[in-house]
Order: C-alpha cells, then sequence, then structure tokens
C-alpha cells in the first residue's frame, strides 16, 4: 500500500510553531515513527507552502497512491482550487488537522475540502495521522 502525506502552508514549522497548538515535534521526527509503526505501507510526504504545490501534488497522486493524507492547513478554509483538485481525482484523501479546528476560531470551522474527502480526523496533534492511515488499513 502506498500513502502520501501532503502537508500544507506553515506545518514545516512543527516543533516550532505555537508548540502549545501544535506540540514541540517536527514533522520530521514524527514521520520516521509512522514509518517504523508501518513498515508495510510504502509512506511518502510532501510539504508546500504554495497552494499550486499542492494541487499538483494531488494531481500526481492519483492512481498512483492508494490514498493521500491531506493537511492543508489554513488553505482548509480558503481553497476552492484544492477543494476542485480533491473532487477531481480518483484516489480517496482523509483531510487532517493536528489542532481540534471547532474548538479555535469560527473561520476554521468551515472546510472547503471535506465533502470531497473520505473522512476527517482532527484534535489528536499529530496521531491524526496515525489515525487517517488506519482508515486506510481498514479498507484494504
Amino acid at each position: 500500500m502506498k500513502i502520501l502525506i501532503i502537508n500544507g502552508p506553515n506545518l514545516n514549522l512543527l516543533g516550532t510553531r505555537e508548540p502549545t497548538v501544535y506540540g514541540n515535534q517536527t514533522f520530521e521526527e514524527y514521520f520516521s515513527i509512522l514509518k517504523a509503526k508501518y513498515p508495510s505501507v510504502q509512506l511518502d510526504c510532501f510539504q508546500s507552502n504554495v497552494e499550486g504545490e499542492l494541487i499538483n501534488a494531488l494531481h500526481k497522486a492519483d492512481k498512483n497512491i492508494d490514498g493521500v493524507i491531506l493537511n492543508a492547513g489554513a488553505y482548509t478554509h480558503t481553497s476552492i482550487a484544492i477543494a476542485d483538485a480533491i473532487a477531481g481525482i480518483s484516489t480517496p484523501v482523509v483531510e487532517v488537522h493536528i489542532s481540534n479546528v471547532f474548538a479555535r476560531e469560527d473561520y476554521r470551522h468551515v472546510s472547503y475540502l471535506g465533502k470531497h474527502c473520505k473522512g476527517s480526523v482532527s484534535g489528536f496533534g499529530l496521531k491524526s495521522y496515525d489515525l487517517a492511515l488506519q482508515s486506510f488499513l481498514m479498507d484494504k
């Protein structure tokens, strides 16, 4: 099974950015743990702060990857273009958020992406990625 994790804007700052909200572990540290936990899964990751690069990664994943775990960051609440990209591919996508978006600012309660995703995981810290990955393994 091939799973691609796509991280959006500011997620390259995990470990230092607002540790009370996002924790103090870098994504690279967590990704190593995730890969060790699921050795039978071919995991890859991509991060960009640029909306178009996230769209290109989704297009490239289509039919080449079994599933995408997407943390689009703030683009979740603003990007119709990313929503259209998810709707336009056949590869299933699970939307992920590290923080509980419903316990935050009102504008974070809206996801343009969610209606096109297989599911959504929010509020479990970096473990949200693990839960999303488990959703693909359940379908196997």
